[in-house]
């Protein structure tokens, strides 16, 4: 249910001043947003499925290609006359990214397109925070998601602008969140602690009928389930090029490692893998392949996980 947009990605050595203009030293243009999340468990050998709307257009067409490429179906036809929306991914030489975001197709999300979508058991329901501040995808998203039935988990990310999200949509939503997946500063907008830790043990009593992660950039993420304490998951120590996509990568093997079987720890440390492994290339959508993870894993001396097709 993640919006996929087109990420038009600058790389620049610091930010500008306020009217201030700063030369690029490179860029790109490539699907991104919900497309990073779906890409990253398709590369673990999930079948995936999209079912937001996407558009007719130079940004439509591309994001439809990369889906394509990807092996991700696509359950809605194109919207006739609305091209796919963008986002301005600026990477800084820190590698850290900052966005501006113009809304398009994939805001115009019905109550009607999610009526032809059934799910059932195997399968995972994820959506993003970016979905309920579109007045039509807000519409649609609160009144579908709390029917999902118990058999299809729903992993939901509320993203950065999880403060602007109306606390009415959370109220109907949060009861049906089976696993809430977040960094550590969407935790602190949300609970009002800085503290990861404290963060996610205060998140796991509001929501997550499975449990909450919250993830800690370099340092992994922690793990908070019901009836235990948080617990820290170790992160890898990679030299970092680029952040951009990297939390995707995680929600996405997160995923993908929880539908194999994986324990909540376990998954969460698999997604640690994929996400520093993301971290070392240049892009949006840079989740490793499986193969690529399990080796990764192996050189640190842990298991490789298994794969599902």
């Amino acid at each position: 249910m993640g919006n996929v947009v087109v990420d038009l990605v600058l790389d620049v050595p610091a930010l500008p001043e306020r009217g201030g203009d700063v030369l690029a030293t490179g860029s790109a243009r490539a699907p991104g947003g919900g497309f990073n999340v779906m890409a990253a468990a398709a590369r673990q050998g999930l079948r995936v499925a999209y079912a937001g709307a996407h558009g007719t257009g130079p940004f439509g067409d591309l994001a439809g290609a990369g889906m394509r490429e990807a092996g991700i179906e696509v359950l809605h036809p194109a919207r006739a006359a609305l091209d796919t929306g963008f986002v301005v991914a600026v990477v800084d030489a820190g590698g850290e990214r900052t966005f501006l975001t113009s809304p398009g197709a994939e805001a115009t999300l019905t109550g009607r397109d999610l009526d032809a979508v059934a799910t059932g058991a195997g399968d995972i329901v994820y959506a993003s925070g970016y979905g309920m501040l579109h007045a039509s995808n807000r519409v649609a998203l609160a009144g579908w998601l709390p029917r999902l039935p118990d058999a299809a988990p729903l992993v939901f990310d509320p993203g950065p602008l999880v403060g602007e999200i109306s606390a009415d949509v959370m109220r109907a939503v949060l009861p049906r969140i089976d696993w809430w997946t977040c960094n550590a500063r969407e935790a602190a907008v949300v609970t009002g602690h800085a503290d990861p830790m404290t963060a996610a043990a205060d998140l796991a009593v509001r929501t997550g009928r499975h449990g909450v992660l919250v993830r800690t950039g370099p340092d992994g993420c922690v793990v908070a389930e019901p009836g235990g304490p948080p617990v820290r998951v170790p992160g890898f120590q990679v030299d970092a090029v680029d952040m951009n996509g990297a939390g995707d990568a995680h929600t996405g093997v997160f995923v993908a490692a929880l539908a194999t079987g994986s324990s909540a720890v376990e998954a969460a440390r698999t997604a640690n893998a994929a996400a520093a492994l993301a971290v070392t290339v240049r892009g949006p959508a840079t989740a490793p392949s499986a193969g690529e993870l399990s080796a990764f894993l192996r050189q640190r001396g842990l298991p490789a996980r298994s794969q599902r097709t």
